[in-house]
């Protein structure tokens, strides 16, 4: 069977996809919990009772407290409490720290710092699995044995009012609760008042046991306005407040009651100094835990039984010391005493990751190898792929009448047969229907049958791949070895730690090199001719069959003979006046462009923490400043966007553009020149849905004229223009979504396409795999410019709520994905409009896919294969697995602009 390579391609990123998600289900599969007791009474049975004596096993303790109330503050960082912040906005909860009768320690959250695993891992005493941060959005039941299950067991009245995460993981659990939601993170106010509402109503009642508030303003400021910000004293002072007034409440309390009531004020994690959370730096995970209770009244000398135990645990080493005179033993001996200490905490460490989280490694050996065979049959298929016509012979029918596919069958089927009837643990692919665990066996055997038939064919004709696989004599350039060695140097880069926290310095270093080599190709073929004489004109490359007419007339030449050939009119002729400084100073200009950027947001580990440029506007003092950067970054991008769109495109261009800075000014952000102070900020509603309908406007105009294209095939430059439509579309929402630090990013990314296209790649003639390696490299580079990184915490989830005045999880989950994806999906959206109006034949965006799926897949089938070595290495869930999430969602974003490659690729053949 016969297929374009685009479509061959798009198909193969498909199956990746699928092998991708089985091995994430694997790799993070649930955690073994300890499971709950059906019934409260069913105990462990009673140890043996010594003689003369009877066992008291099965009774309960006597309870200690009366009430607790449980008050707990998200992303309450520890320097909020025990810092300079505590003393100045926290006095009360100071003073009950150092004075008061009350314990206080530095918790420590393990990773993933979102806010349901950390729930989980408060009440259940365990470790969460790392797949919690995929669920945090929509949490499920907490099926695992926990306090608030044993305690409504015990008969025990529980209230909640706070994040609605609780009442999702606890139904039915709580007497009264009243729920807020927990990912709108533009409301800090509201959402904490429906909290407060209830503590006078509920403090002066006696009918419950257990009281559970859950606030979350804090966390909502950081999201906003980072852990800096003024608003965060204010909700600390609040916080404060209600923790006095809870704590008064049950002090006067104790007065009706036997037993002493507990206050318990904790966090859930931290926040970093980017105001989000997610990973594992220290500002995330510490968090404090202050137990307040008059149970705990200070007692004369609290450090002596300390000090007893310490003499204990030291006597030996002192009485040696005491004795003997030789100061070599005594170090020698401390030395070991101490490595045996951090030996025995490392192995308890390791022992309870391995026993808390098992890996499935069935469901991962066979995401492994449906994703290696994907990828095996991509590299396979090169030389046929990449052929003028870009069509390949995929062998479909073959490997159903083989016997080499039934036989992978059936042992395929007999090891799944053995692995799921032998294994202790469960296992997420043997617990699928039979029909569906037969048909991947069915697809892993096809595949593997099909990699052996073009094996075959390759072997039978003895042919080699090369450069470009339509013209065997044509050889690799310079750029070429820099695209395929950058490539490959990226992708073993990935395993090593710092390289995966630092991969942003990777690709800033590869699209400077490649600037680099842009200029030396530009400046030889003006200076040189192949035989190194010197040439004042240009050697045109054969990159696609056809070129723009304009430049053909210019040329001279027939841009379709297959090898590069030489101009024969002079530069001056072939690009007049300013023009042909601007080819040759175009890579000087992109490089200063990158550099800018790289200056604006400082991502990564290792120097995050240092200020940059976004920092310096973001700041109250610089808001001006700030206010002229986002209207010329509006004003850049409206220039270079506009001159491809239809005339009510324009305007509604124009007009949305307007409402991206009256909304950023109605939220706070920038101010309008009339604008003094902050008196009138709002949520910004209304104003960001009003770009919205530009936004649907611009994207359906675009679709219609695609769709019109269809029908009129003469009409070329209706096809152009609705995908130019689209771009735009594109190009305004992540304006909207994009922070007004970072809409510079966004213009000079216009910038450098505009560039590129204008006085490079038309006059240089690179064919489509050049060109789609690099707007890929691109692409990636404008993702670590906006500022993400391979950090959770990077993520920016109040894109996902630009004009929504509730929770909606469909489209907050879209509008994060793409404010944080915006870089390379505008990327790989130029590149299709690129192709499409440079190429008359169609083998262009066939080549450009199958290239893309190529240098997309190739990343996460190495990594997945690295992970699995790595899966016990010390830095596997604050590293590794981060990156893991953002290499899945990156293969999700390749199966998208390999699905609308094909599908404009569809629409020039039935046009053709």
């Amino acid at each position: 069977m016969r297929l374009g390579s685009g479509t061959f391609a798009a198909c193969c990123v498909a199956i990746e996809v699928l092998g991708v998600a089985v091995f994430l289900r694997g790799f993070f599969p649930a955690p073994v919990r300890s499971s709950a007791r059906t019934e409260h009474r069913a105990e462990p049975p009673a140890p043996e009772p010594s003689a003369g004596s009877s066992s008291n096993w099965t009774k309960l303790p006597p309870p200690l407290f009366s009430k607790v109330v449980i008050v707990l503050i998200d992303a309450l960082r520890d320097d909020f409490v025990f810092g300079s912040k505590g003393v100045k906005f926290m006095p009360y909860t100071t003073y009950l720290v150092e004075k008061g009768a009350s314990h206080s320690f530095v918790a420590e959250a393990k990773p993933p710092t979102v806010t349901m695993p950390r729930i989980k891992a408060l009440m259940t005493g365990s470790l969460p699995g790392f797949v919690d941060v995929v669920r945090n959005l929509n949490s499920p039941a907490l099926l695992e044995d926990n306090v608030i299950r044993q305690a409504k067991a015990a008969g025990k009245r529980i209230f909640f009012y706070g994040d609605e995460t609780w009442i999702k993981l606890f139904p039915k659990h709580f007497i009264e609760y009243d729920g807020t939601t927990s990912f709108f993170v533009s409301d800090y106010t509201e959402v904490d008042n429906n909290v407060t509402r209830h503590l006078d109503k509920v403090l002066k009642r006696g009918d419950w046991d257990m009281l559970i508030l859950h606030y979350l303003g804090l966390d909502h400021i950081g999201h906003v306005s980072g852990p800096h910000s003024p608003l965060i004293g204010r909700k600390l002072s609040e916080m404060d407040g209600v923790l006095m007034r809870i704590h008064t409440a049950l002090l006067s309390k104790e007065r009706e009651t036997l037993l002493p009531n507990l206050l318990v004020l904790c966090g859930d994690h931290g926040m970093s100094e980017t105001g989000s959370h997610g990973a594992s730096s220290t500002e995330e995970v510490n968090t404090p835990l202050i137990l307040i209770s008059s149970a705990f009244e200070r007692k004369p000398d609290p450090g002596f039984e300390q000090f007893k135990v310490s003499e204990k645990m030291h006597g030996n080493w002192i009485k040696l010391y005491l004795e003997e005179n030789n100061s070599e033993v005594l170090f020698n001996l401390g030395t070991k005493v101490l490595r045996q200490y951090l030996d025995a905490l490392k192995n308890l460490s390791l022992s309870l990751s391995t026993q808390v989280a098992q890996y499935d490694i069935y469901s991962m050996m066979v995401g492994t190898a449906v994703v290696l065979e994907v990828l095996t049959l991509l590299l396979l298929s090169i030389p046929q792929a990449l052929r003028r016509k870009a069509e390949l012979d995929v062998p479909l029918s073959s490997p159903v009448f083989s016997l080499l596919f039934y036989l992978m069958f059936l042992v395929l089927s007999a090891i799944h047969v053995i692995v799921c009837t032998s294994a202790e643990s469960s296992c997420y692919f043997c617990g699928l229907p039979w029909l569906a665990a037969c048909g991947v066996m069915a697809l892993i055997s096809a595949l593997l049958c099909a990699i052996m038939s073009v094996l075959t064919k390759m072997f039978v004709r003895g042919s080699l791949p090369s450069k470009n696989p339509a013209h065997p004599n044509s050889g690799w350039s310079e750029l070429d070895l820099l695209m395929v060695f950058g490539t490959v140097g990226h992708v073993l880069s990935l395993g090593a730690s710092s390289f995966v926290e630092e991969e942003h310095q990777t690709w800033y270093f590869l699209v400077n090199t490649l600037c680099l080599a842009l200029s030396q190709e530009i400046y030889r073929s003006y200076f040189l001719r192949d035989d190194g004489e010197p040439q004042c004109c240009f050697h045109v490359e054969q990159g696609f069959a056809g070129a723009t007419p304009a430049l053909q007339d210019r040329t001279g030449c027939d841009t379709r003979e297959p090898d590069r050939v030489h101009m024969s009119s002079s530069l001056s002729e072939v690009l007049r006046g300013c023009e042909k400084w601007m080819v040759l100073a175009s890579p000087w200009l992109i490089l200063a462009c990158c550099r800018l950027l790289r200056s604006l947001n400082q991502t990564g580990v290792q120097w995050a923490h240092r200020p940059d440029l976004g920092h310096w506007l973001t700041s109250s003092d610089h808001k001006a400043e700030l206010s002229v950067l986002a209207a010329l970054s509006l004003l850049v991008t409206f220039t270079l966007v506009q001159w491809g769109c239809s005339p009510v495109s324009k305007a509604a261009l124009a007009l949305g553009l307007l409402g991206v800075y009256c909304y950023r000014a109605a939220i706070g952000n920038v101010l309008f020149p009339w604008q003094q102070d902050n008196r009138d900020i709002s949520k910004g509603i209304i104003e960001a849905r009003f770009v919205y309908v530009f936004i649907l406007g611009i994207l359906f105009t675009g679709t219609k004229d695609l769709l019109k294209s269809q029908v009129i095939a003469a009409d070329f430059k209706i096809k152009t223009v609705g995908l130019w439509e689209i771009y735009s579309g594109l190009v305004l929402l992540a304006a909207l979504l994009f922070r007004p630090h970072n809409l510079p990013v966004l213009a000079f990314s216009l910038l450098i396409q505009t560039v590129m296209t204008k006085f490079i790649w038309k006059p240089l003639r690179h064919d489509a795999a050049e060109i789609t390696v690099m707007h890929y490299w691109f692409g990636q580079a404008f993702f670590y410019f906006q500022g993400n990184s391979n950090n959770i915490a990077t993520v920016d989830i109040s894109a996902g709520f630009v004009g929504l005045d509730t929770y909606v999880e469909i489209p907050a989950m879209f509008l994060t994905a793409f404010g944080m994806y915006a870089g390379p999906v505008l990327w790989a959206s130029h590149l299709v409009h690129f192709l499409s109006s440079e190429a008359s034949s169609g083998s262009a965006l066939r080549h450009a896919c199958f290239c893309y799926a190529l240098i997309g897949s190739v990343p996460v089938s190495v990594y997945i294969i690295l992970v699995t070595s790595l899966r016990y290495h010390l830095f596997i869930w604050s590293v590794f697995s981060p990156k893991l999430l953002y290499e899945g969602m990156h293969l999700l974003v390749t199966a998208a602009v390999c699905a609308f490659c094909t599908a404009m690729d569809q629409t020039s053949r039935t046009k053709a």
